[in-house]
C-alpha cells in the first residue's frame, strides 16, 4: 500500500516545474499602475500625465499606458446624469495623452458632442413620457383617492406601468447612442493599438 501524500505534497510537485517570470510580473505591475494613475486622473485632470509616463522604466512603460488606456476606455459608457459627461470628458483627455493621432481628437469632439445631445433628449423624452402617461397616472390618484378617503399624490416612478413604459422608450434612445459609443470605443482602440510607444 503507497503512502498517501498530503494536498501540501502534491501541490508543490505540480509547480516544481514553475519558474517566476520576474519580467512577466514587472509587465502586469506596471499594468496595474497604469489603471491606478487612470483612476488618480479622473479624480485629477491637471495631473501631469506626462511626468508620471516619463519616471515608468523604458520597457515597463507599454504595460502601463496599456493599463491607463484600459481602466479610462471601460468608462465611456453613457452618462445617467448630466454630471457624469465631465467624466466623460476628462476619460477622452486622458485617452488623448495615450493615442498619438491626430483623428483621436476630431473623434473625441465627435463622441462628447453625442453625449451632450443624448442627455438633451433623455431630458425631453422623460418630459414627453410623463406628459403622454400624465391622465392615466392621475386616474390612478383618483381611484385610490376614493378607496382611502384622502387625497393621494403618485410618484411615476413608484408605478410599475409607468416603469415599463418609460424604460420601453428611453431603451429605444439608448440604443441608438449606444452603437455610438462602441463605435467610439472600437475607433479608439485601433488608434491606440496603431500609436507609437
Amino acid at each position: 500500500m503507497g503512502r498517501i501524500k498530503s494536498a501540501l505534497e502534491i501541490a508543490l510537485e505540480r509547480t516544481e516545474s514553475v519558474k517566476s517570470d520576474r519580467a512577466g510580473i514587472d509587465l502586469y505591475d506596471a499594468k496595474q499602475r497604469g489603471k491606478k494613475l487612470a483612476n488618480e486622473f479622473l479624480a485629477d485632470p491637471e495631473l501631469k500625465l506626462e511626468e508620471a509616463f516619463k519616471k515608468a522604466p523604458k520597457e515597463q512603460l507599454a504595460s502601463l499606458k496599456q493599463g491607463f488606456f484600459d481602466a479610462l476606455i471601460s468608462q465611456i459608457n453613457l452618462p445617467s446624469a448630466p454630471e457624469d459627461a465631465l467624466r466623460l470628458e476628462t476619460a477622452g483627455k486622458g485617452l488623448q495623452a495615450v493615442i498619438n493621432n491626430s483623428r483621436f481628437s476630431a473623434l473625441h469632439k465627435q463622441m462628447t458632442q453625442a453625449v451632450s445631445q443624448y442627455l438633451d433628449q433623455a431630458a425631453q423624452y422623460e418630459e414627453a413620457i410623463r406628459r403622454q402617461y400624465a391622465p392615466k397616472l392621475r386616474q390612478k390618484e383618483e381611484e385610490l383617492s376614493r378607496r382611502m378617503g384622502r387625497e393621494v399624490r403618485l410618484d411615476p416612478f413608484q408605478d410599475p406601468e409607468f416603469i415599463a413604459f418609460f424604460n420601453q422608450h428611453i431603451n429605444a434612445l439608448k440604443g441608438n447612442y449606444e452603437a455610438v459609443l462602441t463605435q467610439f470605443r472600437e475607433e479608439a482602440i485601433r488608434l491606440f493599438e496603431a500609436s507609437p510607444s
